[in-house]
């Protein structure tokens, strides 16, 4: 999988800013970016804010958001009232989530047309599904730890080569 041009490199969190600013964004970005930029991102620590736009884009409470991600309710709540930075953990389960969507993108965008297609919305009501692979738990279950999280995009993967886990 390549960046194209049209997907933003995370070099700077000036750039996830702008990238959050964006009302069409583009999740892809999370997923694209190279090993160092997200080392780069989490140790710099993600801004609250992108709880607020996965919150929004997924359609989903912030209260199950943080739920998902094993983020304490008021500890983001502060954080996000303060515009404050999430710590390496809160970051790296941010950028998880954020990664997650931007691999459904990318699904759907080597699957087909993606005109139309909502991959916060359809990543969001798939995580709440039980799901055989897991024992009929849910991806959500699984997105609080950097194992469940890889477990969790396996699954996506395997959507796309048609293997059934």
């Amino acid at each position: 999988m390549s960046r194209s041009d049209t997907v933003p490199r995370l070099n700077k969190i000036d750039d996830v800013y702008r990238l959050l600013g964006d009302p069409e964004v583009r999740y892809v970005a999370f997923f694209l970016a190279d090993r160092e930029e997200r080392i780069g991102l989490v140790k710099h620590g993600l801004p609250a804010s992108i709880l607020v736009a996965l919150s929004r884009d997924m359609a989903v409470s912030r209260d199950s958001l943080y739920g998902w991600l094993g983020i304490a309710r008021a500890t983001a709540n502060r954080k996000v009232k303060a515009d404050d930075l999430l710590s390496k953990d809160e970051s790296e389960s941010a950028l998880g989530l954020a990664r997650l969507v931007g691999l459904v993108e990318q699904v759907v965008a080597e699957s087909g047309d993606p005109t139309g297609f909502d991959a916060a919305t359809w990543t969001a009501s798939w995580l709440q599904t039980p799901h055989p692979a897991l024992g009929g738990r849910k991806p959500a279950d699984y997105m609080d730890t950097a194992d469940g999280r890889e477990l969790v995009a396996s699954l996506v993967r395997q959507m796309q080569s048609g293997a059934y886990a």
